[in-house]
């Protein structure tokens, strides 16, 4: 992966426009977390039992994208890239023979799609149902922003264990 910019949200932004912005720099955090590394060190797992790796994040995120923008938003009904292992565990996180380029490009590809779908939508209070549960817009950005919080940490650890690379 290459080195990558990341761009400051905008400080004086209306509500949409910042909560699009502050996701679009968790997705370029997570980007620049993985920046510089080889295949085999994106798969380097944290610590047993843990699965988790940084190019397993990305493959998580791309599912997660893909639940929510496609089929929570657009009601798409689209499958998880990955899907379940023989065990029932998610199946993104097995990366022993993982491409990080496909995983990347997926991951990419599925951010565009989320964009599009995010750009389609009147409001942010527009509301869909999944699962027998009602959704807004805000609720899924402000959701997928606390995701790629939560897992931008995971990555910082991950990073520091892998080269000692610390920091945003």
């Amino acid at each position: 992966m290459d080195e990558q910019i990341r761009t400051e949200p905008s400080r004086v932004a209306d509500e949409r426009a910042s909560l699009t912005e502050f996701l679009d720099y968790q997705r370029q955090t997570l980007a620049m977390k993985c920046a510089g590394l080889t295949p085999d060190q994106l798969r380097t797992r944290a610590v047993p039992p843990s699965a988790m790796s940084l190019l397993g994040l990305v493959r998580h995120l791309a599912d997660v994208e893909r639940g929510w923008f496609l089929n929570v938003v657009a009601d798409q009904g689209v499958p998880s890239y990955w899907g379940r292992t023989p065990d029932g565990s998610r199946a993104e996180f097995e990366v022993a023979e993982a491409d990080p380029e496909r995983a990347f490009a997926i991951w990419r590809e599925v951010c565009e799609q989320a964009r599009a779908v995010v750009a389609g939508v009147d409001s942010l209070d527009a509301v869909t149902h999944f699962d027998g549960q009602p959704y807004s817009l805000r609720y899924v950005l402000t959701h997928m922003i606390e995701e790629y919080a939560r897992h931008n940490g995971h990555a910082d650890l991950l990073r520091e264990l892998i080269d000692g690379s610390t920091g945003e």
